[in-house]
């Protein structure tokens, strides 16, 4: 059985790299399943941050940028959350190459450069080079390239070494010694905790040392010559548990080939490695083998299906419908059944809201984004046959809203149990939900699309009566209020998803819980310095009491928050203010290398300066790659309707990144394309046959 995982602070857990085991506490909401907070968890998660992650989930290599693997923190080969090669130190004629370079090729994959001078060499020229290829499998090939004048001949050792731990022992420190290996054909076996893994060599070795784990051969260069070394890590079927029947690497096509080109060309990179990412971070549902979703992110939240995945499956629709169907039936089947109240919710843990308000429900933020996404799905293209399947997970979602907006008589959803706090998030989630939810029920001929308008109409009343307060700067958005009438006043990036009211047929945007003033003074509290850090929206601002810009929720920059609040302010034609934050994102990725974490510190932004790491945010993460993608559509503004055969583009008017093209979309099934000139003008260029086409 897996051991529990380290949760990382303000999140929930989920086992990493593997299923959970065990049973979740429960607390704060009926019938809740909510991840223990475990006594003997660490103050800090080992950081990743300066490590290269090669991904290809359930496999996974956390690696140092020199490319040696020591063994020390999270280094190491996993597979399916067990480590099954910590160590693989390269020495040649006794010597560890000077390391030069360590770079992500691909997402799975990682190169490294290194050099050394050979005996006689004159200068400080090294005459021999050292080029390291690794995947996130442990598949490694090793390439010694001379430059010298002279044939070569020269000791060639890799030390190997595992201890078959779990990745939260890791994270933990719990790891344990190394295990003792055995010679196993061309390579070395080590066995372990009811594991067993061997790594084989190609050539195979001159000597196999297995009290020390070392591999030995003797190599020989002529001048110019190559001599390159193969490994292959592998992990035992016959002692692998049985839930990693299901967990190999998902095949088909999920998520389209998407580019980007334009005269700024980091749309286009940004772009690519999202792409590569969310492919990268595909796992199966160990129970339903057929369907895929996105874990949460790596290392450490690789866990059963969350929240998380179902918001990234929404923002890269653009890309494919057949994700969303996937992530959505896997959590469709977690849905609670039975009587009312309970019935519909989709269970989940509680997580960290910051420092003012109690942690809030991820399983209440899935049951309102389950219609959501399922709409939204159908107007990008969703095949008859998945909405017919879908459709009613999606109605008892409704009837959850439903009933738990009208239990306490004042129409708003509490969050995360009926005694409130009713959250602003929460209330913007539950009046999309019912107004897409209206909308989709309406289109399948099915009862209950004017009772949920009603539910939708009550919330806006409610909302705007008491969320919204005034004050001689133009008012603001409270972000939670309670049962006894106390309001929580405190501004944050939460406030972009106010913004975010959906999408309707024919290609219209429901209707916000805000008016157009407020609108406008969200749109501008946004973009002041208090909440836009320069690199992204802060989760705090940073004039607020308790701000913190490591705070998850207190002040650090969430990517997919700013990828919403882009989103929504070019669909409600405040430009200014989403190419600033859009620009601030892209700098930060730039700085990132076009990988972006989950989150970073909300540091005001300085000349010359970088965004600063969390030290424990998931890099890759799957709302922060699928929020880039959000937010870089933004520039195309594309709204489709495939059940009413049309799509339309709607950029931003100011062409803020000049001239772009994105191709390798999906509308209604089918190659999509759309160019943005320089003066703001869209033009689609490739539709599916028999769409009408608007800009």
């Amino acid at each position: 059985m897996a051991l529990s995982p380290v949760p990382a602070p303000g999140r929930p857990t989920g086992h990493p790299l593997g299923p959970s085991s065990g049973r979740a506490s429960s607390t704060g909401v009926a019938g809740t399943a909510v991840a223990p907070l475990r006594a003997a968890r660490p103050a800090e998660l080992p950081s990743v941050h300066g490590a290269l992650l090669c991904v290809a989930l359930p496999a996974l290599a956390v690696c140092a940028e020199h490319g040696q693997l020591t063994g020390e923190g999270p280094e190491g080969v996993y597979a399916a959350g067990r480590r099954l090669l910590s160590r693989c130190v390269l020495r040649v004629a006794g010597r560890e190459p000077v390391a030069l370079q360590g770079r992500l090729a691909t997402a799975d994959r990682a190169v490294f450069l290194g050099a050394l001078r050979v005996p006689g060499d004159p200068g400080p020229d090294p005459g021999l080079t050292v080029e390291r290829t690794r995947s996130a499998d442990g598949t490694e090939r090793i390439t010694l390239r001379s430059a010298a004048a002279r044939p070569l001949r020269f000791p060639v050792e890799i030390a190997l070494g595992t201890d078959l731990a779990d990745l939260g022992a890791v994270a933990s420190g719990r790891a344990g010694p190394e295990l003792t290996a055995s010679v196993h054909g061309t390579g070395l076996r080590w066995t372990g905790d009811g594991r067993s893994v061997a790594v084989t060599a190609d050539p195979p070795p001159t000597d196999s040392l297995a009290a020390a784990g070392v591999l030995r051969w003797e190599a020989e260069l002529a001048p110019g010559g190559t001599f390159t070394v193969r490994l292959r890590v592998h992990d035992d079927p016959a002692t692998r548990p049985a839930a990693g029947a299901g967990t190999g690497r998902p095949g088909g096509h999920l998520l389209a080939d998407a580019h980007a080109e334009g005269d700024d060309p980091r749309p286009g990179e940004l772009l690519r490695t999202s792409v590569e990412d969310l492919r990268a971070l595909l796992q199966r549902d160990p129970a339903h083998p057929a369907d895929v979703h996105l874990a949460a992110g790596v290392p450490w939240r690789c866990g059963p299906v969350t929240a998380e995945a179902l918001w990234a499956a929404r923002m890269v629709l653009p890309l494919g419908t057949r994700l969303a169907v996937t992530t959505l039936r896997a959590l469709g089947r977690t849905q609670l059944s039975g009587a009312a109240p309970e019935s519909g919710r989709i269970p989940g843990p509680l997580r960290d809201a910051g420092p003012h308000l109690p942690p809030r429900c991820t399983g209440i933020e899935a049951t309102l984004a389950f219609p959501v996404v399922l709409a939204e799905a159908r107007r990008w293209g969703l095949p008859p046959a998945d909405l017919e399947e879908l459709l009613p997970v999606a109605e008892r979602s409704l009837g959850w809203l439903r009933r738990a907006a009208g239990a306490n008589g004042n129409g708003l959803v509490p969050d995360p149990g009926p005694a409130g706090p009713w959250r602003a998030e929460t209330q913007a989630h539950a009046h999309r939900a019912a107004l897409l939810g209206a909308d989709l029920l309406d289109a399948c001929g099915r009862p209950g699309g004017d009772a949920l308008r009603d539910t939708a109409r009550t919330l806006r009343e409610r909302f705007r009566r008491e969320f919204w307060l005034d004050d001689r700067a133009g008012g603001r958005p409270a972000v939670g209020r309670g049962q006894d009438g106390r309001t929580w006043p405190h501004l944050g990036g939460w406030a972009a998803h106010l913004l975010d009211t959906g999408l309707l047929g024919g290609g219209r945007y429901a209707q916000g819980l805000l008016d157009r003033a407020e609108t406008e003074q969200v749109a501008r509290l946004l973009g002041t310095p208090a909440l836009d850090s320069g690199w992204g929206l802060r989760g705090l601002g940073a004039k607020e009491p308790g701000h913190n810009p490591f705070g998850h929720r207190a002040g650090a920059v969430r990517v997919h928050e700013t990828a919403v609040a882009v989103a929504g302010l070019s669909a409600a034609g405040h430009e200014k203010e989403a190419a600033a934050l859009l620009r601030g994102l892209l700098d930060a990725a730039e700085a990132f290398g076009h990988r972006l974490p989950e989150m970073y510190a909300g540091e005001q932004r300085t000349a010359g300066g970088r965004p600063v790491p969390h030290p424990a945010a998931c890099r890759p993460a799957a709302v922060a790659a699928a929020g880039a993608v959000h937010a870089l559509l933004a520039l195309a503004g594309i709204r489709p309707d495939a059940p009413g055969r049309s799509v339309s583009a709607h950029p931003l008017r100011s062409a803020p990144l000049g001239a772009i093209r994105f191709s390798g979309l999906v509308v209604a099934g089918e190659p999509f394309a759309v160019r943005v000139g320089r003066l703001g003008l869209g033009m689609v260029e490739e539709a599916a046959e028999g769409l009408q086409l608007g800009v």
